[in-house]
């Protein structure tokens, strides 16, 4: 049976919501020990945001990135390196703590797991905020350390020499581009002198002997993080703990994918995108999304039979057992704008050749083994391709009160089995916070109504929850946020704003054995706590 397709349920969680001591989570310890906390609540899935690297310039959004393909190598452990040989502990424990720094531990008995319910779900602390310039700055002087002892030593050398030949499709375009990068001071590739932004193959030789460190550098910093990451998606595996993964369905223009594969993107002469990606006027936006991405040109994909997106798509479904893909519908249509253009109404829907591109996914990949991001307005040509191809969409429980409407697609009553429902996502409010701070008297009335009893913002999130868990979806996902009942104050991500976002971490000691059972108890009493769960029963 496909593992979408049995009753289970999972928690989203991005890594970088991890405590630790190096100011944001990472792939050390405390990821070990959340996975050990999944498998004892009976959770079947771990889903975590785009893992490609993140930088301030950007808003250390997950979402936009220099690679579609690299791994961020802020989420590298320090302390996994010390097991590796290649820091000593006294040079990871001898660093200054960081603002936002624990000693990791989510997890026992200890003082610090017996706040009240209140105190837990009002978590607003420095302790429970990512610190990413500090970050930065202290795993780089430590990265730099490391690479030092990996080019004195031997032993990891083979391993390196694999790990560069499997991957060379995108590393060494990546290397290079973040070291030209560098030394172009930030400047987008298009300002690069005309050798390097045209790749001239001379120019680009004589960086790579002239800056052969640097570059080799940027090898080492993805063989670890990989070699990390395997390391930890082998230990979900072997707890019944399945990885879901996300892909931003567009790239940055200013990356490696823009610069070294120019030809799938509709550019000009210049390099410059002639039309740019986003999503048309609604309810919501009487000037609509203006995202500013390179669109694809999909007559050259379907030319070259789509190679970049299987090879995409194959690289995913490496790092993770299930993909969701983000603003899925633009797989379908896309709505495109010309370049110029300062707002998005002024633009047109563009076909996709779907058919062609899933068939040769399935060639691929048969079981397709995707969920699609179709929230918002979805045309009919939408829906019947995910019919037709078996991939099932989301239903978000905070979006389903806004309106008087018994027949709501977002109401449990009308979920059907293949679909992956969500209290709420990375992008939305917490429930607490819906509740405290953005719902009227109308939606609460309707929520009301909905469960038969009214409740307190203290018992929205479990009440949600509990809707879901019972609903006939195959797939449950929460947000750890919700799981404590935390409120506005540890919301992920607000959409169109710059800062404060991406910075929500779990407090030391969040995960007591109270949260753990009353997950698992919701968990078993709703039939979906057939993977783990053996020590929380």
């Amino acid at each position: 049976m496909s593992i979408m397709k049995r009753r289970a349920s999972g928690i989203l969680l991005h890594i970088t919501s991890l405590p630790s001591k190096f100011g944001v989570g990472d792939l050390g310890p405390s990821a070990y020990e959340f996975v050990d906390f999944l498998d004892r609540a009976g959770q079947s899935f771990w889903q975590v945001l785009p893992l490609a690297p993140t930088d301030s310039y950007r808003g250390n959004s997950p979402y936009s990135s220099l690679s579609a393909f690299a791994g961020n190598p802020l989420l590298i452990s320090p302390e996994l390196l010390v097991n590796d040989g290649l820091l000593e502990a006294k040079e990871v424990d001898s660093r200054r703590r960081l603002k936002g720094a624990s000693d990791g531990r989510i997890l026992g008995e200890g003082a610090r797991h017996k706040r009240s319910n209140s105190q837990r779900r009002s978590m607003s602390s420095a302790d429970d905020t990512c610190d990413y310039e500090g970050a930065y700055r202290l795993k780089n002087e430590l990265f730099d350390t490391a690479f030092r002892r990996f080019k004195g030593d031997a032993s990891l050398r083979g391993e390196f020499d694999r790990f560069v030949e499997k991957n060379t499709s995108w590393l060494d375009d990546y290397a290079l581009f973040v070291v030209i990068k560098r030394l172009n001071e930030g400047k987008e590739w298009t300002e690069w002198n005309e050798a390097l932004k045209e790749r001239d193959a001379s120019a680009l030789k004589a960086i790579q002997a002239e800056h052969a460190d640097l570059v080799e550098r940027e090898r080492f910093l993805q063989f670890v993080f990989y070699r990390q990451w395997g390391a930890l998606k082998r230990y979900c595996n072997e707890k019944g703990i399945r990885l879901i993964g996300d892909i931003p369905i567009y790239v940055s223009f200013d990356s490696a994918d823009a610069w070294s594969n120019g030809g799938i993107f509709k550019l000009g002469e210049d390099k410059k995108p002639l039309f740019v990606s986003g999503v048309p006027p609604d309810y919501f936006s009487r000037t609509g999304q203006l995202w500013g991405n390179p669109v694809y040109n999909w007559d050259v994909l379907r030319e070259r039979r789509f190679d970049w997106w299987v090879e995409r798509m194959r690289h995913n479904l490496e790092l993770f057992d299930i993909v969701r893909i983000d603003h899925f519908r633009g797989l379908i249509a896309y709505w495109e704008v010309e370049a110029h253009e300062k707002t998005a109404v002024n633009g047109r829907w563009v076909p996709v050749p779907y058919d062609d591109f899933f068939s040769v996914l399935k060639e691929s990949f048969p079981g397709l083994p995707f969920i699609a991001e179709d929230l918002g307005v979805i045309t009919d040509d939408v829906r019947d391709a995910m019919c037709r191809y078996d991939i099932p969409g989301m239903r978000v429980l905070l979006f389903a009160f806004g309106e008087d409407n018994p027949k709501h697609p977002y109401l449990p009553h009308n979920y059907i089995p293949s679909c992956v429902v969500y209290t709420g996502t990375h992008d939305n409010n917490t429930v607490r916070g819906w509740f405290e701070r953005e719902s009227d008297a109308e939606e609460r009335k309707r929520f009301f109504d909905y469960i038969g009893r009214r409740v307190g913002p203290e018992e929205a999130p479990e009440e949600m929850m509990r809707l879901l868990m019972m609903s006939v979806a195959d797939t449950v996902i929460v947000p750890m946020q919700d799981v404590l009942g935390l409120g506005e104050e540890a919301r992920m991500n607000k959409p169109a704003t710059g800062d404060g976002n991406w910075l929500w971490r779990l407090g030391a000691g969040a995960l007591s054995k109270k949260v753990e059972e009353r997950l698992f108890g919701m968990t078993r009493v709703y039939g979906r706590a057939e993977a783990g769960g053996e020590e929380g029963s």
